[in-house]
C-alpha cells in the first residue's frame, strides 16, 4: 500500500474475476468496477479500504463470496463467486432463486437462470432436500427427459411431466431415490406401452406399491369409469336385499306357529251349534294364550 499509495487505480490495474463452476450473469463486471469508483472518489491506491470494499461486494444478494485482494504489481484483484440457482420458487405470488445451501435471493431484471420451477407453500427448512432432489433430477437423464417442475398441495410433492397430463406423486422429500427408481420402472414396463393421456396421477409416495388415478376427460377412460360406477351402485341394494331375506323366514315361520291352533275348524262344519260353541270358547281361550315365540336361525 505504501509503494503504490500515490498510483492512481486505472481501468487496465483491476481484475474481476468470476470464480463459479456453472456460469451465471447475476453480477456484471462493470457493476463491480462502478462499486470501487463509488467507495474510492479519489482512485488512490493508498485511499482504498480493502475491508470495507470486500465486505460491500459480499452484501449483493446474488454474491456468496467474494475475495478482494492488491498484488505485488499494484492491481486490484477481485474474486468473486456468485450464487448459482437450484430451483425458481413461486411462492406467495412472488418468485425468488434458491441456491445449493438453501439461501434465498431475488430475480434478476437483466438475466434470467433456467432451472427447475417449484410452486405451492414450500417452508424454509425444505429447502436443503428439495435443492438434492433437483440436483438428482438434472443428474438422472430419465428423470431429465420426463420432469420439467415440481409443485406443492398441502403435505405432498408432486413432480409435473413433461409427457401427458399426470402428475407424479411422492409425498414427502424421503427416499427419493426409490421412489424415482419405482416411477422408472412402471414407466419402461407399462407406461410405455400406454397412452400418456390416460392417467391425471401416478402415485409413488406409497411403499412398495404404484397407485395411478385415470383420466376422466380421456375418451377410452368412459367406459371403464362408468363400469367402476355400477359396480359401485349395486353395493348398497345388495346388502338391502340381504336384510330382506333374512327377516322372510321370520314371518313365515311364525304363521306356521299361529295357525296350529285353528285346524280344527275344517271338521266342525258336520258338527251342530252346540259343538260350535265349545269351539269357539276352546279357540278364544287358545288364542288369549300368549303366542309361543318363533324360533328363527340366522347363519
Amino acid at each position: 500500500m505504501k509503494r503504490f499509495s500515490h498510483q492512481q487505480i486505472t481501468d487496465n490495474k483491476i481484475s474481476v474475476k468470476m470464480s463459479e463452476k456453472t456460469p451465471v450473469y447475476f453480477v456484471d463486471e462493470k457493476d463491480i468496477r462502478e462499486i470501487v469508483k463509488k467507495e474510492n472518489p479519489s482512485g488512490n491506491v493508498g485511499d482504498l479500504n480493502i475491508p470495507s470494499l470486500e465486505k460491500k461486494i459480499n452484501s449483493l444478494p446474488a454474491v456468496d463470496s467474494a475475495n478482494v485482494y492488491l498484488n505485488l504489481n499494484g492491481k486490484l484483484n477481485l474474486d468473486i463467486k456468485q450464487r448459482v440457482p437450484v430451483f425458481r420458487l413461486n411462492k406467495d405470488g412472488k418468485d425468488f432463486y434458491v441456491d445449493e445451501k438453501g439461501i434465498e435471493f431475488p430475480i434478476s431484471r437483466t438475466y434470467s437462470h433456467p432451472c427447475m420451477l417449484v410452486t405451492g407453500n414450500v417452508q424454509p427448512d425444505e429447502y436443503e432436500k428439495l435443492a438434492e432432489l433437483v440436483e438428482k433430477i438434472d443428474k438422472d437423464d430419465f428423470s431429465k427427459k420426463y420432469f420439467i417442475g415440481i409443485s406443492k398441495y398441502k403435505d405432498s410433492y408432486n413432480l409435473l411431466t413433461s409427457e401427458g397430463n399426470y402428475r407424479v406423486e411422492i409425498g414427502d422429500l424421503d427416499n427419493i431415490d426409490f421412489k424415482v427408481k419405482g416411477f422408472k420402472t412402471f414407466v419402461e414396463k407399462y407406461l410405455v406401452y400406454q397412452d400418456p393421456q390416460k392417467y391425471s396421477m401416478v402415485s409413488v409416495k406409497y411403499q412398495n406399491q404404484i397407485v395411478t388415478t385415470l383420466n376422466p376427460y380421456f375418451k377410452e377412460n368412459d367406459s371403464i369409469l362408468k363400469a367402476g360406477k355400477m359396480e359401485l351402485a349395486k353395493v348398497p341394494s345388495s346388502t338391502t336385499s340381504g336384510k330382506k331375506t333374512e327377516i322372510k323366514p321370520k314371518a313365515a315361520e311364525t304363521k306356521k306357529t299361529t295357525s296350529a291352533p285353528a285346524k280344527p275348524k275344517e271338521n266342525t262344519k258336520t258338527h251342530t251349534k252346540e259343538t260350535k260353541k265349545t269351539e269357539k270358547k276352546s279357540t278364544a281361550k287358545a288364542l288369549s294364550k300368549p303366542k309361543p315365540k318363533a324360533k328363527v336361525k340366522i347363519e
